[in-house]
C-alpha cells in the first residue's frame, strides 16, 4: 500500500511546483534507504527530465560523525570515510542551496555492504 501511496503523493508533489532540480544525500547511512531513495528519484528524473544530483550526508552536519549503528558512526578523515565509536551530529537543512557542494555521479555511496 505504501508504494500506491507514494505514487500518488510525489504526483501531487510534481504537479504543484515547479521542480528545477532534485539533490539528496548519496551517503553515508543506511543501505537500503539510500538504495530506496535513488531508485525512487532517480526515476522521477529521468521520466520528468529534471537534473539529478547527489551531495554527501556530512555536508548536512558540518563534517561530524553520521549514526551507522548503536555504537558506530561514519567519520570523515581527511577525505576518507571510516567507521568509528563516535557520537552523531544532528542533520540542518542549508539555508541556500547554492552553498552545497553538488555531485555529477549520483551513485549511492554505501560504505558498508548490504549484509
Amino acid at each position: 500500500m505504501a508504494s500506491e501511496a507514494l505514487i500518488e503523493i510525489f504526483d501531487n508533489i510534481l504537479d504543484s511546483y515547479e521542480i528545477s532540480r532534485i539533490i539528496y544525500t548519496n551517503g553515508p547511512g543506511s543501505f537500503m534507504g539510500i538504495k530506496v531513495s535513488y531508485t525512487i528519484l532517480k526515476t522521477i528524473s529521468i521520466v520528468k527530465d529534471i537534473k539529478f544530483y547527489a551531495v554527501s550526508g556530512f555536508e548536512l552536519n558540518g563534517g561530524g560523525p553520521i549514526k551507522a549503528n548503536k555504537t558506530m558512526s561514519f567519520v570523515l578523515n581527511n577525505g576518507e570515510i571510516l567507521l568509528k565509536k563516535a557520537l552523531p551530529v544532528e542533520f540542518k537543512l542549508p539555508t541556500n542551496l547554492n552553498t552545497l557542494n553538488l555531485e555529477n555521479d549520483t551513485l549511492p555511496n554505501y560504505i558498508l555492504g548490504a549484509v
